[in-house]
């Protein structure tokens, strides 16, 4: 016959124990009396002072200050008017043990001399072990130091004066245990409520910084859609609006013109559409699988410049170097400040002007250069384009992904220039497919 047994992983019944209900009900006992100390504080005193008296303070009343069977039967008995005082010196202080703890010590520890120089015991004493307990939980170092000074010295006058029914060792040992046990405690409850709160503030510093992540990443990310909507909606737009003003022109003067005009609004339209539903699909949520397409590329240079071409400007545009191994993210952010560089043209300088584009690549770096002569047509009023100035804001941004900058500025002749200098071998590797 064999016989099976279930090993349980390391810790599992500590976790079973900490599950059970009745450590639950009893922590969350724990939480709300918490809770209620914060709102009243003097109530949990009050209730010490309260179970001090009726534990302590009522069996004295009631036997007299009696003490049959125990080491204290050599003290005397202090008549029913000294004891109530005793025992209020003794308990009311307790009632200040966190508000002002060291100063309730003291004065229980006067209350304690004196009631021993009357050479009297009481139950109500262990008063002054709760005061200790609690010097030592909420007091300062320092005063702790001068009340354990304090009750040692107490604690050897009363073990010399218990000398005749036990020796002086045992009963310095019983009282040193006592005190020991006491300082113990709140020192332990003292470093765990530390742990906790310092558990607390970490968690809140976690959720603090986890927030502010979220923050920067929600900015980031706006930041992201933003530029890359200027870059797609922008450059479409600036071509659609040139084409249309030209074919409305060439109505009148050459139809077949004004018919390839229209042909090439509705191409260039159509390439927007699909730009923004590739990166609106990206974004959509709910999409488990959205529509994706590759990014541009510096390939893709040969047809912006097509399309810009077929708006008017004539582009001239050279490279040198080997750019095709280039990384995916260097090539995106070179399309991206070539468009938005030829869109201003289009924008600004009109369909009658001359633009060049130039990229090459030196010593691990990949420069950039698009000039154009500015409008040769007095008719064009640039002013009509308009410009918010994001676009040079967006090309600045993706070139600092890769280390580089960008200017721009009014080119010598007439015209504009924009130059941008990337780094092949970015000092922060940018996310993969960075937009």
């Amino acid at each position: 016959m064999t016989t099976t047994s279930t090993s349980q992983p390391p810790g599992a019944e500590l976790d079973t124990l900490w599950r059970h209900p009745l450590v639950i009900r009893l922590g969350r006992f724990g939480q709300r009396l918490r809770q209620a100390d914060v709102r009243r504080p003097w109530v949990l005193d009050l209730i010490v002072v309260v179970l001090v008296i009726v534990v302590f303070c009522v069996p004295d009343l009631v036997m007299g200050g009696e003490h049959p069977g125990d080491l204290t039967t050599g003290f005397e008995q202090l008549p029913l008017a000294a004891m109530l005082a005793v025992q209020a010196g003794l308990v009311l202080p307790l009632f200040l043990r966190r508000r002002a703890p060291f100063a309730a010590f003291v004065a229980i520890a006067a209350v304690f001399l004196l009631q021993f120089s009357l050479d009297s015991f009481l139950r109500a004493d262990i008063a002054l072990l709760v005061a200790l307990y609690s010097l030592t939980l909420h007091g300062q170092l320092r005063q702790l130091l001068i009340a354990c000074a304090m009750t040692a010295a107490a604690f050897v006058l009363l073990a010399v004066r218990l000398s005749g029914p036990a020796s002086v060792a045992e009963a310095l040992f019983f009282l040193f245990a006592a005190a020991t046990a006491a300082v113990a405690l709140g020192l332990a409850v003292r470093v765990r409520r530390s742990q906790l709160a310092s558990l607390r503030e970490h968690a809140a510093r976690l959720e603090v910084e986890r927030d502010q992540r979220a923050r920067l990443a929600a900015a980031s990310e706006r930041t992201r859609v933003a530029r890359e909507m200027h870059d797609i909606v922008g450059h479409n737009l600036s071509v659609m609006i040139t084409l249309a003003d030209g074919g409305a022109y060439a109505a009148e003067v050459t139809p077949r013109r004004s018919a390839e005009a229209l042909r090439l609004i509705a191409d260039t339209g159509r390439e927007a559409m699909s730009e923004l539903r590739r990166m609106l699909g990206a974004l959509r949520e709910s999409t488990d699988t959205p529509e994706l397409s590759p990014q541009p590329s510096i390939a893709d240079i040969d047809g912006l410049s097509a399309r810009i071409r077929a708006a008017g400007p004539e582009v001239l545009y050279r490279t040198t170097g080997d750019l095709d191994g280039l990384d995916r993210g260097v090539q995106l952010a070179a399309y991206r400040i070539v468009q938005e560089a030829l869109t201003n043209t289009l924008k600004h300088a009109g369909p009658d002007t001359q633009a060049w584009v130039s990229l090459s690549v030196e010593d691990q770096r990949l420069q950039i250069g698009i000039e154009d002569t500015g409008p040769r047509s007095s008719t064009f009023r640039p002013e009509q384009a308009g410009d918010d100035g994001h676009g040079l804001i967006g090309m600045r941004e993706r070139a600092a992904l890769y280390g580089g900058d960008v200017t721009a500025g009014p080119r010598s002749g007439g015209g504009w220039i924009v130059a941008a200098d990337l780094a092949l071998a970015s000092p922060s590797e940018p996310a993969k497919g960075a937009l």
